[in-house]
């Protein structure tokens, strides 16, 4: 919550400035270095954030990238930047040379307002053409702010980022794909649906009328589950109503806080990775606050336990046996990944 205030903040900032701001130096300055702040890192030690960041090429000598940002003496981040006004293009980025100089695994392209991550998915040591991140930040989603989070100085695990990045990059390319089918279908994706229906021979005149009527069959998916989704949140307010009524002194015991719900998206941003959003449920209670896997009180994924001076994440063993995990922070939910879908792993096996 604290980091998604953070990122809000700052994007207010660049809406109100940046009609002020003309050169690299101030985009720097006044976007990029308190992004890197936000992220954890102390921007006024020479030591964590390193301006004009020096690795010698070959023959070529002197070439700096804008930051780099240091853990334990070495660069886990390189960092270019661009004038707020433009466009990020990887073709003239010093990024692709010095990437594969240093020990970093990732490289950040930035104007202040758009932010490309890049690591090296397709060829080791070498950066990918394509990022596995990006977004604007001043349009950001919930899903990306969780992101994000991953690259704070308080969370930074290499490993988890890269096993993350490949779905996280291979997913984008295919949404991009999916939302140009849907607009002008392409002939094999017509072929496709075609060749599954149709019994007779594909002919131009017939492509033509299956090309109308499969953008008109996604649309009405699309349509319809948007309908289903809408309906069951509306039955499921309305049967909270009459349960409200019916039992008010129960109901009035029982408070669910916007920190619990924050939890509870971040516990779902985890676990969707293995499990549809449908089928993780939360249900609060008066000692905790229940996750429950198909609204199943015998299938606990997890509790929060907010309601003390400490928090703790309480994390379900193959046993089905609690072990509670004290936390910093809400952000800190993202350090028991693992934890959290193993223990979906027990069910599924179940």
């Amino acid at each position: 919550m604290q980091l998604q205030n953070q990122l809000k903040a700052l994007a207010e900032k660049i809406g109100k400035l940046k009609e002020k701001i003309d050169t690299e130096e101030s985009t720097k300055h006044a976007f990029v270095l308190p992004f890197i702040n936000i992220l954890g890192y102390d921007t006024f030690n020479p030591t964590e954030v390193v301006p004009e960041f020096t690795a010698d090429i070959g023959l070529k000598k002197g070439e700096k990238v804008d930051y780099a940002i240091f853990q334990n003496e070495q660069p886990i981040i390189i960092i270019e930047c661009k004038n707020w006004k433009e466009k990020l293009n990887t073709h003239n980025s010093q990024l692709f040379r010095y990437f594969h100089t240093t020990k970093t695994r990732f490289a950040l392209l930035t104007n202040g307002v758009d932010y490309q991550f890049y690591t090296d998915l397709e060829a080791t040591n070498k950066m990918d053409e394509k990022p596995f991140l990006e977004f604007t930040v001043t349009a950001l989603k919930e899903n990306t702010v969780h992101e994000i989070a991953k690259f704070h100085k308080s969370n930074f695990d290499v490993d988890k980022i890269v096993d993350n990045a490949s779905s996280l990059k291979y997913t984008k390319e295919i949404k991009k794909l999916i939302a140009q089918e849907l607009l002008t279908p392409s002939h094999n994706f017509v072929k496709l649906f075609a060749n599954e229906v149709y019994t007779g021979r594909l002919t131009e005149k017939v492509m033509g009328e299956f090309t109308d009527l499969v953008g008109k069959a996604f649309t009405l998916t699309i349509s319809d589950k948007v309908s289903d989704r809408l309906n069951a949140a509306l039955n499921k307010e309305v049967e909270n109503q009459k349960e409200e009524h019916q039992e008010p002194e129960e109901v009035s015991k029982i408070e669910t806080t916007k920190e619990e719900l924050e939890g509870f998206r971040i516990v779902v941003a985890i676990l969707r990775r293995k499990l549809p959003v449908s089928r993780i449920v939360h249900r609060d209670t008066q000692s905790y606050f229940g996750i429950l896997l198909d609204d199943n009180n015998r299938k606990p994924l997890c509790r929060l336990h907010f309601n003390g001076t400490t928090k703790y994440l309480g994390l379900i063993n193959k046993d089905k046996n609690e072990i509670r995990q004290a936390l910093n922070a809400l952000e800190d939910i993202y350090q028991f990944e693992n934890e959290l879908l193993q223990t979906v792993d027990y069910y599924e096996k179940e």
